[in-house]
């Protein structure tokens, strides 16, 4: 169990301390340089496919009982709409320093080089993992080298530079790795069975609308008429009445704080998770858990 907000990257990675630079495309940071002297944990969600290269140091992503670490010139790919914890740490002989790159890959990027490479659409595989490690072979650790003068004045750096060398790294893993260019273009889960676990698995989450039917292999339109016939409610207020229940659940079983409580279950800001908790069970949190605690003592 989280205690602390989930970062949506990269929309909120302007918060991220020991920053060395980023790029940017369409106003968002697409391309981050970053480096660490001491271990730190946490966890974000993702909201466009992350490919993460590690020069040095260890990298350890933990999605649901699954553990994947990266060391010194190795790289993970992590799929979109996913919910993450990372531990970072560097090597002793090293002094410890995590020297890494974060490549944000929306789908959009992704549409772009396949017409740009001339590629043919790519058919479903049926193997999908969220998560993939894989070694840096010499080609693209040249290309992370090319990259390092332009994060030393980073806003002088047109988009259509930066456009031009996120094609240049989808065509050397294309190259490397042509079973990852087919994960980028594949939901985790085509599943058409798979509804409540999905919903049970991300309901922490800050999920959007999005989210939820890109996870299950659904339109839309498709996965809210699923999620109708399934749950009689729409997918956001079952996503919304299920953090309440299990709030409801930590504030009379744990000794979370109500804020701890609050980021735990997903919900992004304490006084809007008053005002529904208030809804929904007739008190706020911390006027709830005072009652169970007199009804206890009594």
């Amino acid at each position: 169990m989280r205690s602390s907000k989930m970062v949506k990257v990269p929309n909120e990675l302007v918060k991220f301390p020991n920053k060395k630079g980023s790029l940017k495309l369409d106003g968002m940071s697409v391309i981050e340089i970053c480096f660490y002297t001491q271990g730190i944990k946490g966890t974000f969600f993702l909201q466009d496919h992350l490919l993460l290269i590690v020069k040095s140091g260890v990298y350890t992503v933990r999605f649901g009982d699954q553990e994947y670490t990266m060391r010194s010139n190795e790289m993970m790919f992590i799929h979109k709409s996913m919910g993450v914890e990372y531990e970072k740490a560097g090597e002793p002989d090293s002094d410890y320093i995590l020297d890494y790159m974060m490549f944000f890959l929306n789908e959009k990027i992704v549409d772009e080089f396949l017409k740009f490479a001339g590629l043919k659409p790519i058919c479903p595989v049926n193997d999908v993992v969220p998560i993939t490690v894989f070694p840096i072979n010499d080609r693209i650790g040249s290309y992370i080298e090319s990259l390092k003068p332009y994060f030393e004045h980073p806003d002088e750096v047109q988009e259509g530079l930066v456009r031009v060398k996120l094609m240049e790294l989808l065509f050397h893993i294309a190259d490397s790795n042509d079973r990852l260019l087919h994960q980028m273009m594949q939901p985790i889960s085509k599943d058409r069975g798979s509804i409540t676990k999905i919903m049970e698995e991300n309901f922490m989450n800050p999920v959007s609308l999005n989210d939820l039917p890109y996870l299950s292999g659904r339109s839309l339109a498709a996965f809210k008429r699923d999620c109708q016939a399934i749950y009689n409610t729409s997918p956001l207020k079952w996503v919304r009445n299920r953090r309440l229940d299990k709030a409801k659940e930590l504030l009379a079983e744990t000794a979370l704080s109500v804020t701890d409580i609050c980021f735990s279950t997903g919900f992004e800001n304490i006084a809007h998770f008053s005002k529904v908790f208030k809804e929904r069970f007739g008190l706020p949190p911390s006027a709830f858990r005072r009652q169970l605690r007199l009804k206890k003592d009594a």
